[in-house]
């Protein structure tokens, strides 16, 4: 059902929004996709398909002769919206997304109905560690700017994103895309084996190592300073009344070098 796969395309219905329109997941749309003819369809499935797209009674001729232009492309997203919003949107209850564009608010969703579904369908623990990596990778995104560039480069490589859109520093994003598509190739390749990489994946090890000994050391640091600026002031723990003045004693102690 290509023709299908086609109209979705230009009417800018993706694959998760379809899947929870239908109510169902987004590999038993790949699923329907996969078949022969709509008559293949489960029947209420099929009926809400006709329903999104404004066709009262179809087949794949009614498909293939349908016209995206600008004002059907807008129907059939205000019906789609307005469908997912009042039947499947159960964040909504979970989130308060006021303060929140309607794009991004249409982003989270299709974030949590994705996670979802990935836990639901596969249990496999690298489901759950890729998720858990990606978690921890959304925690660093504010103090590491060559994130948010990877996550450029994948969505590109992966057909989602034209591979010469910047929407970040482009001298900086045009880099590291061309060092990591550089890199890959090796990888795949079979320019880069274990052993010629073992030098270089030690001193990876190294530095975070090092890293997390000089964070540990800073954390004892600053423990060492509150407990000093307590003593002088004569406290016994931070409190909200005293705060101010205790980071004020803080900040002295460390301008002293003490």
């Amino acid at each position: 059902m290509n023709y299908l796969n086609e109209l979705l395309q230009e009417l800018g219905i993706s694959k998760v929004k379809l899947a929870k329109y239908l109510g169902v997941s987004r590999q038993m749309i790949y699923n329907y996709l996969e078949l022969e003819s709509l008559n293949k369809w489960p029947k209420e499935k099929k009926v809400l398909l006709f329903k999104l797209l404004d066709i009262e009674n179809g087949d794949d001729n009614t498909l293939k002769n349908i016209k995206a232009n600008a004002e059907y492309i807008e129907g059939v997203e205000t019906r789609l919206n307005q469908n997912i919003k009042s039947d499947n949107y159960a964040s909504d209850h979970y989130f308060d997304m006021k303060h929140l564009s309607k794009e991004e608010q249409t982003l989270l969703n299709d974030l949590i109905f994705l996670i979802k579904e990935k836990f639901s369908d596969d249990k496999k623990k690298d489901t759950y560690y890729s998720f858990l990596y990606l978690y921890h990778t959304l925690q660093s995104l504010d103090n590491i700017s060559e994130i948010k560039y990877l996550f450029a480069y994948l969505s590109k490589k992966t057909g989602f994103t034209d591979p010469l859109e910047f929407k970040f520093n482009e001298t900086a994003q045009f880099m590291l895309e061309s060092i990591i598509y550089t890199a890959f190739n090796l990888y795949n390749n079979g320019g880069a084996t274990k052993s010629k990489l073992i030098e270089s994946h030690n001193r990876f090890v190294e530095e975070i190592k090092n890293k997390k000994e000089e964070q540990l050391s800073r954390t004892q640091q600053l423990n060492t300073i509150k407990v000093q600026a307590l003593k002088e002031l004569g406290f016994t723990e931070i409190t909200a009344d005293n705060a101010t003045e205790v980071f004020n004693k803080i900040a002295e102690i460390q301008s002293r070098g003490v």
